[in-house]
């Protein structure tokens, strides 16, 4: 195991780490088990088995680290994907954009290899929240912030930008993890009312966003039918024969 990747095992095991994989993992058991199709892939974050509830019967995991030992199928870089156009009918990158080096080519990538109507599932961390003034505070502590505080996060508005630009329609978007990134347990449980008070006061300082898109078919313009009724010509009009006067009413 490659030292970048025994660090971030470790984060996952603290109760930050065990916080976060916990409320995320609601948010994907969700999702996936409304998609249909044949081929679902999951793109990093071996950690969580986020296709565990899907009803796709293909599932893969992808890992960027050739070392790792946690269990995969693929290893490949999120912004080069190994597969054939319109191959997947469901793809998941749990924070994948903002350790990226190239955000816009993951995107390019995922709308190249889903299928029209198929859909993409994207969770980061929401700069405007208490997980990203962590993130700022530690680097000013240290030169290289640990994962997973050593990020480009993405703003929500910007990526979903992206996502329309890229033929995606932004079915839905979540916001869990309200309480501060704590690593100690009793100070995360001092704290755990904020997941119940965040999605009703400040919805908007959640720290970490949850996208579901849908892939369209670019191009295709609904027809609409012509419902207003054509007016009749007046060579078909139907005219009523004249009436002759019998010879009994001419003498009259």
């Amino acid at each position: 195991m490659s030292i970048a990747s025994e660090q971030t095992s470790n984060w996952f095991s603290t109760s930050a780490g065990q916080y976060l994989l916990e409320k995320e993992q609601v948010l994907f058991d969700e999702a996936v088990f409304d998609v249909f199709g044949f081929n679902a892939l999951q793109m990093g974050y071996l950690h969580a088995n986020f296709l565990r509830n899907s009803r796709i019967p293909n599932h893969f995991l992808a890992s960027q680290e050739a070392s790792t030992a946690l269990p995969h199928h693929l290893c490949c870089q999120d912004d080069f994907l190994p597969l054939a156009d319109m191959s997947l009918d469901l793809l998941l990158l749990p924070h994948c954009l903002e350790f990226s080096e190239r955000p816009h080519q993951t995107l390019r990538e995922a709308a190249r290899v889903i299928v029209h109507e198929g859909h993409l599932l994207i969770s980061g961390f929401n700069p405007m929240s208490s997980w990203v003034a962590t993130a700022r505070f530690k680097r000013l502590r240290a030169k290289s912030a640990l994962y997973p505080w050593g990020g480009k996060f993405i703003g929500l508005t910007r990526l979903k930008d992206w996502l329309t630009l890229l033929g995606f329609e932004v079915v839905s978007v979540d916001m869990t993890c309200f309480t501060p990134p704590f690593e100690q347990t009793n100070w995360q449980q001092r704290f755990a009312c904020m997941d119940k008070i965040g999605p009703r006061f400040s919805r908007v300082l959640g720290g970490v966003y949850f996208i579901v898109a849908k892939k369209r078919v670019v191009g295709m313009t609904p027809i609409k039918p012509h419902w207003k009724a054509s007016s009749l010509k007046v060579g078909l009009a139907v005219r009523q024969p004249k009436s002759h006067t019998t010879q009994s009413e001419q003498i009259e």
